[in-house]
């Protein structure tokens, strides 16, 4: 039986993650998916789509059909791939912007759901969350499907690092 911490911890994610979505998915205009696959190719221009299906978790015509819908959007272009078989994707300037709104979207959503707590609480919690961000991946694939929404500047530009950087050694 799932004890209270389990519970609390459910239900902050849950609604976290409605907020969340409901305001990237309204700035957007897409569902699903694509606000992963910006913020990633943002963070990893020239990715292939199979390896954008891997971090997102779809296959690979679901992720074709992802980038399919971003290149129409004009947020994505494709271009040769380093072995010219495969395609890298590529954010347009408008795909960066819409990368960039993203995780503004995001971090005004998140920061909604931390404005109860004080500074001392603040920091109180972000050891224990860097310490359960730490064991959500054992290998560079599982850290990047954690991460897809990641604002890397803001996570890994500290002292501190990112907390699943162990998965990169």
């Amino acid at each position: 039986m799932p004890d209270r911490l389990s519970q609390l911890l459910g239900v902050l994610s849950l609604v976290a993650t409605d907020r969340f979505r409901h305001s990237v998915e309204g700035s957007l205009g897409r569902a699903g998916v694509h606000a992963a696959a910006l913020v990633h190719l943002d963070a990893y221009p020239g990715d292939s789509v199979q390896a954008l299906a891997d971090v997102l978790g779809v296959s690979q015509p679901a992720a074709v059909k992802v980038a399919d819908r971003l290149g129409s959007d004009g947020l994505l272009e494709r271009r040769p791939g380093p072995d010219h078989r495969t395609r890298a994707l590529h954010l347009t300037a408008a795909g960066r912007e819409a990368a960039t709104r993203v995780l503004a979207d995001r971090a005004a959503q998140l920061d909604g759901v931390l404005a109860v707590l004080d500074v001392d609480e603040r920091r109180q919690l972000e050891p224990l969350l860097e310490k359960l961000v730490a064991g959500l991946a054992d290998d560079r694939p599982g850290a990047l499907t954690a991460c897809r929404m990641c604002d890397r500047d803001t996570c890994c530009g500290v002292a501190q690092g990112c907390p699943l950087e162990h998965t990169t050694l």
